[in-house]
């Protein structure tokens, strides 16, 4: 389903990779992907103490969540992300750039002082709208 950026020059330019505000049209099917951890396949945390390993199993378990759904994370339009230390923002943008090539989702990364699993750094829910 194709989306857009809105930007206006009313608006402070984003401080990482997204976008202000999307719109997409609502023709499609909505998908919305409950946090994912950086969890593997076996349940196991992967990268235990490294933001940038975890922050891309997020996004791989985002991605396997939307493909099961029949989309990509080019659908995604929003995402909420919760971190236990706000000194990773640069390098978890850094890797959201990878996953998010095109159009990046609108976005809210705040820290958060625990989550169900002790050893994850990080936690990422989106909403996206299919074709």
């Amino acid at each position: 389903m194709p989306k857009r950026a809105i930007v206006s020059d009313r608006l402070p330019p984003p401080s990482g990779h997204f976008a202000p505000a999307i719109v997409a049209e609502a023709k499609g099917r909505l998908v919305f992907v409950s946090g994912m951890l950086a969890k593997g396949p076996d349940g196991a945390i992967v990268g235990r103490g490294d933001i940038v390993a975890q922050t891309r199993q997020v996004c791989e378990n985002l991605k396997a969540a939307l493909e099961a759904a029949g989309g990509t994370l080019e659908d995604v339009c929003r995402v909420d992300v919760y971190v236990r230390n706000m000194e990773h923002f640069a390098a978890i943008h850094e890797v959201r750039r990878a996953y998010f090539p095109g159009t990046p989702p609108a976005s809210t990364m705040v820290e958060v002082s625990k989550f169900t699993t002790p050893d994850a750094l990080i936690e990422i829910s989106a909403i996206a709208v299919l074709p």
